[in-house]
C-alpha cells in the first residue's frame, strides 16, 4: 500500500506517541568512519551530526529530558546505530538548511525536506522515503468556509519561509496575504491567536497538529503528490548517500521502517 494511502487512513487515529532516540553534543573532531566497505568522514568523531530544524512533530522533536524523536530522528539514530555511529543533532532555520553539508555544519539534513530540482543542484539526496502534499489547516470554526484556494481571497495565510508550502502558496492563491514565519511553532500561534487565518503546508504536520491540539482542523489536501521527502548531504560525500540508501533499503525488508512508521502514524 502506498505511504500516502496509509497516512490518510491512519491519521484519524494518530495517538502522540514519543520515544528516546538519542541526544545532542557539539564537537570539531573529525575522523575516518567504517561499515565493511563503506567509508566516509563525518564532522564529528563517532558521530552521524543531523541538521534539523526542530521542533517539526511528528518528524523531528525533543523528548522532555532533551533526546531526540520523530520520525526523520528514528531513521537517523537507526542508520547511526548500523555504522557504530552516535547521534549528534543541530538545530537550524529551515531556509536553505539543504546547504549546511556543504558548508561542513553537518553530515546530513533530516528536515521534512522536500527533494526539489532547486533543493539538488547543491545538495546530495538520499532516495525518497516519505510521501507528502500540501494542505490548509484552519480553525474548527472555519473548516466549512475555509476549504479551498478561492476562498482564501482577502485571508491571511501563514507559510514557513523557505519550504515547498511558501512557493506553492504563492503560486496558486495570489489573492491571499500570504505570511512567512521562520519555524513552524510561530505559525501555530498565529492560527490559534487568529492573528491569520490559516497554515499552508505538509500534511502529516498539519494532520497531526490538528489532533494533538483539538483547535483546528486540515479543511483540505491539494494535489501535490509527488512530493517526497529526502535526506540531504553534501554532493561530494557519495559514500553517505550510500550509507544511507542502503540502510532504507535494509529498513524496508526487515521491518524497521514500518516499525518507525507504526510509532507516529498508527
Amino acid at each position: 500500500m502506498a505511504r500516502t494511502t496509509r497516512l490518510l487512513a491512519s491519521l484519524a487515529a494518530l495517538s502522540f506517541v514519543v520515544a528516546s532516540c538519542g541526544g545532542s553534543s557539539s564537537s570539531s573532531d573529525t575522523t575516518s568512519a567504517a561499515t565493511g566497505s563503506l567509508k566516509f568522514t563525518p564532522v564529528a568523531e563517532g558521530k552521524l551530526t543531523v541538521c534539523s530544524d526542530a521542533p517539526y512533530e511528528p518528524f523531528e522533536f525533543q523528548n522532555p529530558d532533551k533526546s531526540w524523536t520523530g520520525f526523520d530522528m528514528d531513521i537517523m539514530s537507526a542508520i547511526a546505530k548500523r555504522y557504530g555511529l552516535a547521534l549528534e543533532v543541530t538545530v537550524q532555520p529551515f531556509d536553505g538548511i539543504w546547504l549546511a553539508p556543504k558548508a561542513g555544519t553537518c553530515d546530513v539534513v533530516a528536515s521534512s525536506l522536500t527533494i526539489t530540482p532547486e533543493r539538488a543542484a547543491n545538495a546530495a539526496f538520499s532516495d525518497g522515503y516519505f510521501d507528502s502534499f500540501q494542505s490548509l489547516l484552519v480553525r474548527t470554526a472555519d473548516k466549512d468556509t475555509l476549504n479551498s484556494l478561492a476562498s482564501l481571497a482577502g485571508k491571511n495565510v501563514a507559510v514557513q519561509t523557505g519550504t515547498t508550502g511558501e512557493e506553492y502558496a504563492k503560486k496558486n492563491a495570489p489573492d491571499a496575504k500570504i505570511q512567512s514565519f521562520d519555524d513552524a511553532a510561530a505559525m501555530f500561534l498565529a492560527l490559534e491567536s487568529k492573528q491569520v487565518d490559516a497554515v499552508l503546508q505538509d500534511f502529516p504536520i498539519n494532520a497531526f497538529r490538528a489532533i494533538k491540539m483539538g483547535t483546528s482542523i486540515v479543511s483540505i489536501k491539494f494535489d501535490t503528490e509527488s512530493e517526497k521527502y529526502g535526506f540531504a548531504a553534501s554532493q561530494d560525500n557519495t559514500e553517505l548517500v550510500k550509507a544511507i540508501n542502503e540502510s532504507l533499503t535494509e529498513f524496508h525488508k526487515n521491518g524497521v521502517y514500518d516499525s518507525i512508521y507504526k510509532k507516529y502514524f498508527g
